[in-house]
């Protein structure tokens, strides 16, 4: 049988790192992984509490709302109010969905078809690539890292695009290559949209993730962004809730209308008491994701002052839970999947090999925050040892 929406998948890079990582654990070899970007911290105890709480009672055992119990859409859109202070209809302007990559996916299908055209950024988050081929749509690829003007090169793009382009891909702070943005190029994005009559998917996952005084704007912070734009945010980093499956998209009124009409045909929502819970952690733990802003930067702050010393040279970023490192210029003709792969074997540290977010970025590979500071450091002196080439 052939499965034809699956057959044009490439091989996905990542499970070579993850056997190779699985290889050396079962001959006794302490890996080190900051390669998957699981977060490790606990989620907020009043999360645990409630949800246990609320498991105990039998009537959160039926099916929920797929668009997410009222209370849940009224918590996000107060957080929306606090954080950025853009005010939301929690009936009409936020949906709730079983996290971000659901969420995304599901909207493609509301939005493109076989013969339609979205611009996303390379390299990018896998899914953020797949999404819009999944949905039978093609993509046009925008080069994005710290050596080019996005902007720019979406308009470009846009340009000697045909068929023009129905939607545009974005998510800043950026996953894999930490680029980061302000307000006034939100502003830009949503002109750009609005005069060309395109709808723009933000993935804003990494939302409360800024470091050394950065603060992610959110898109619908931009005037008119509710006219052209949806956003994604997501409970998984800043809540380190990633097991949960809690997200939102909120923004333009009848691009949520039409996610949540295909979602009723789709799913009953996330498990009742997990909704509750996080209706609580969003009213209640307000702190929780400035203490795990803090933490991760301490992290990169160690990651990038250790790889520094020991010659591999990199920029720390402003935002997200990762560092986007080009390969050292000795090693730089390995690629990234065979260096990646080196640095397991040798070093037994394990990292994501930057073309599996695309072919604009096999010239990186990116770290993900996901240890102690001690382990880390203990990472950074498996480098030094097996990284003879730096000198």
């Amino acid at each position: 049988m052939e499965f034809r929406r699956i057959t044009s998948l490439p091989p996905y890079v990542f499970t070579i790192i993850d056997s190779l990582k699985v290889e050396a654990r079962r001959a006794g070899e302490d890996v080190i992984d900051l390669g998957f970007g699981n977060p490790d911290l606990p989620s907020p105890d009043i999360a645990v509490d409630k949800l246990t709480e609320a498991a105990h009672n039998a009537r959160n055992h039926r099916y929920s709302a797929s668009r997410g119990i009222p209370k849940l859409r009224e918590a996000i859109a107060g957080y929306y109010l606090r954080r950025f202070g853009v005010e939301i209809d929690p009936d009409t302007e936020v949906i709730n969905t079983i996290g971000a990559k659901e969420g995304f996916s599901h909207l493609m299908w509301t939005l493109l078809q076989p013969g339609d055209a979205a611009l996303v950024p390379s390299p990018s988050y896998p899914i953020h690539i797949y999404g819009p081929l999944f949905a039978g749509a093609d993509i046009r690829e925008v080069p994005l890292g710290t050596d080019t003007d996005f902007f720019d090169n979406l308009s470009e793009a846009w340009e000697y695009s045909w068929p023009k382009p129905r939607v545009i891909v974005m998510s800043f702070p950026h996953n894999p290559t930490t680029t980061c943005v302000d307000l006034e190029f939100m502003q830009r994005i949503v002109d750009f949209a609005r005069e060309r009559d395109v709808v723009i998917v933000h993935d804003n996952a990494y939302a409360d993730l800024g470091f050394d005084g950065y603060r992610p704007p959110s898109i619908l912070q931009a005037e008119g962004a509710k006219e052209v734009a949806v956003e994604l945010y997501s409970m998984t980093k800043s809540f380190s809730m990633a097991g949960w499956r809690v997200a939102f998209m909120l923004g333009r009124p009848d691009v949520i209308a039409a996610l949540a009409k295909l979602k009723s045909y789709l799913d009953y929502g996330t498990f009742q008491p997990i909704q509750i819970a996080a209706t609580v952690t969003l009213n209640e733990a307000y702190d929780f994701p400035r203490e795990v802003n803090q933490i991760y930067q301490a992290r990169r702050d160690t990651l990038c002052n250790g790889l520094n010393r020991i010659g591999w040279e990199l920029t720390p970023p402003k935002g997200t839970m990762f560092t986007w490192a080009p390969i050292p210029e000795p090693y730089r003709e390995m690629g990234s999947v065979e260096f990646a792969s080196f640095l397991v074997r040798e070093a037994h540290v394990a990292v994501s090999p930057g073309v599996g977010f695309g072919p604009g970025g096999d010239g990186h590979v990116r770290f993900a925050l996901i240890e102690n500071e001690q382990r880390t450091l203990q990472a950074v002196r498996n480098l030094r040892r097996v990284l003879t080439k730096l000198g």
